[in-house]
């Protein structure tokens, strides 16, 4: 069972933890068994209402359950175990608990709206011990709900997919556009605010398509703008923080991203290493700035939820990932976004092809990027350039390749493009031109 920290009298297996986890920890152990057994366990654990317990073991007692983004461990978890190892059989295992959580949601509905139950919220969001100009950041706990209750629905039609369950896709589809309306007449203006300005209310409704189209840009912009209030620091709690990375990726802010991930005062991922953490810390001031502490009845020094960072770190600042129609690497997608003044970046990831991996490197004005694609597996990869005219592989200057033109794309946020290409097998060494930040710092 994943335990939320060592230490203390807990020792539990929380959910929330877990599910906020998971995605990085397929890339740094293979975990794939582990979440397979725990996932059962999930299930067994299950109220007969569909509710899922914030513990499993659930040593807790049946009023314990049901908190959003704690539960949802029922979908999110066996989702990301798919797209990393490729094996449906969780899918096909764990699909009578999601659909069990979701309707279970349903149930405790208004008209579409979850507003209702007992939430832990955006647990451990930014909160100032004097919090007399208000700037704690305080995420309605209903409407982070709602946000969930889109995205169980949404994992749950894509396992429908995979599963051939025609019927429950079409039924819960329906179902996505009645919650995500829901959301808008409750939490949205007519020009787009949140009723909570906050950062996790923004990420969650932008991670999870909760906005028309039209109304995603200016979200985006408020969230960067808020990140900016807060003098380039993250706000969010275990909900938020997996995500804002990816959304500010998404929407063309990588450079905000590499912000925040550089950040080294209080709150953010390297101001507990500045005080000596050599572990991930349950709060983002388990030590004070002032060298106090947080009460010691809820103070973990070895808590994995905001390790969550990690992720964006293999899948975006390096590159690696898979695509849905190719998961467990079968296709990857490898799309390095560049910037945050490093000057190198390397990861690999042994697949159950082999092994993928993806190097960079700046040098004055150009790019190394080194790409190995395993056995019996295609990849997609971007090269990062500001002059396409410029890309070359293996010494060569790009004019087709598999009888194909390369593409080029805008890379918002980068300062640059990318150049795409379709690959088979093999090892493959990349060139361009690419303007090289100030700062140089490298990252293994």
């Amino acid at each position: 069972m994943p335990t939320d920290c060592p230490q203390r009298d807990e020792r539990l297996g929380w959910t929330g933890d877990a599910e906020v986890f998971s995605r990085t920890a397929s890339f740094l152990r293979g975990v794939n068994s582990f979440f397979d057994k725990w996932m059962r366990d999930v299930a067994a654990d299950q109220l007969p209402s569909g509710s899922v317990p914030h513990v499993v073991p659930n040593v807790l007692g049946d009023g314990a359950s049901g908190s959003a983004g704690w539960a949802d461990v029922a979908t999110i978890v066996p989702w990301n175990m798919y797209l990393a190892y490729g094996d449906k059989k969780i899918l096909d295992v764990q699909y009578p608990s999601m659909k069990a959580w979701v309707d279970y949601i349903s149930s405790v509905s208004q008209d579409h709206l979850w507003n209702t139950g007992n939430h832990f919220g955006d647990w451990l969001f930014y909160h100032p011990d004097d919090d007399n100009d208000g700037s704690a950041a305080v995420t309605d706990k209903y409407l982070i709900a709602q946000c969930f209750y889109a995205h169980s629905t949404q994992l749950l039609i894509k396992a429908a997919r995979v599963l051939g369950k025609t019927n429950d896709e079409k039924t819960y589809t329906e179902l996505l556009q009645k919650i995500k309306k829901a959301f808008q007449r409750e939490y949205l203006t007519a020009s787009g605010r949140l009723v909570s300005g906050t950062q996790t209310a923004y990420v969650l409704a932008l991670n999870f398509d909760m906005l028309p189209e039209n109304l995603r840009a200016q979200a985006a912009k408020r969230l960067v703008d808020n990140i900016h209030r807060y003098g380039d620091h993250i706000t969010t709690g275990f909900l938020g923080t997996p995500f804002i990375s990816h959304v500010l990726t998404r929407f063309g802010y990588s450079d905000v991203a590499y912000q925040l991930l550089l950040q080294k005062t209080y709150p953010s991922w390297l101001y507990p290493v500045k005080m000596g953490a050599t572990t991930i810390w349950e709060r983002w001031d388990g030590i004070k700035p002032d060298g106090s502490f947080e009460n010691p009845g809820m103070n973990s020094f070895n808590h994995y939820a905001y390790g969550a960072i990690g992720d964006w770190m293999y899948r975006k600042m390096v590159g690696l990932d898979t695509y849905e129609d190719g998961v467990g690497y079968k296709h990857s997608k490898i799309q390095p976004y560049i910037g945050g003044g490093f000057s190198a970046a390397d990861a690999s990831l042994d697949t159950y092809f082999g092994r993928l991996s993806n190097s960079w490197k700046l040098s004055a004005d150009q790019l190394t990027m080194e790409v190995e694609i395993p056995v019996n597996t295609t990849a997609t990869v971007y090269v990062p350039t500001t002059d396409p005219s410029s890309v070359k592989l293996g010494g060569q200057i790009l004019e087709n390749i598999n009888g194909q033109a390369p593409q080029i794309l805008d890379a918002p946020g980068t300062g640059g493009k990318f150049v795409k290409l379709n690959l088979g097998s093999g090892h493959y060494s990349f060139t361009s031109t690419f303007a090289v930040p100030t700062k140089k710092t490298a990252a293994k």
